[in-house]
């Protein structure tokens, strides 16, 4: 296929989970607003406004998912596949705060194979908060 027409088809595919047309309604509400600025091959940027203001880690978290996952397809054509199959299979989840600044806290999560701990993701993070919590030197994790 060409890269012209890979491009596209992962442009339609993100307009198309803003639009409600494809997914669950979730992905919709998350998504409403985002702008396609410039595509291309590999690169996609975009802009958005939470349009209620109060941005929620979970609609973040999806958002960074489906515009990561446009660039994917831009290269791949939709051929994702992630480190085998995940049905009911057990897996380990670790979050661990490695860094901080002001009110920004950064944090790394690695969802790994309960048993081998095979890396399948790996997700890295800022969040604001109106507290100052622990020190991230003050954490212990086997990050």
């Amino acid at each position: 296929m060409e890269e012209d027409a890979i491009l596209q088809k992962s442009l339609k595919w993100l307009r198309d989970l803003s639009k409600g047309n494809i997914s669950h309604e979730l992905e919709a509400l998350t998504l409403e607003g985002l702008q396609i600025v410039h595509a291309q091959k590999g690169s996609i940027h975009c802009n958005f406004v939470d349009p209620d203001g109060n941005w929620h880690v979970g609609a973040m978290a999806t958002l960074i998912d489906d515009v990561a996952a446009t660039a994917i397809y831009s290269v791949v054509d939709h051929k994702i596949r992630f480190n085998g199959g995940m049905m009911q299979e057990e897996v380990e989840i670790e979050a661990k705060v490695i860094g901080e600044k002001g009110r920004l806290t950064q944090v790394v999560v690695e969802v790994t194979r309960k048993g081998n701990r095979e890396l399948i993701a790996l997700g890295k993070q800022w969040m604001a908060s109106d507290k100052k919590g622990m020190k991230p030197s003050q954490v212990s994790s086997k990050l």
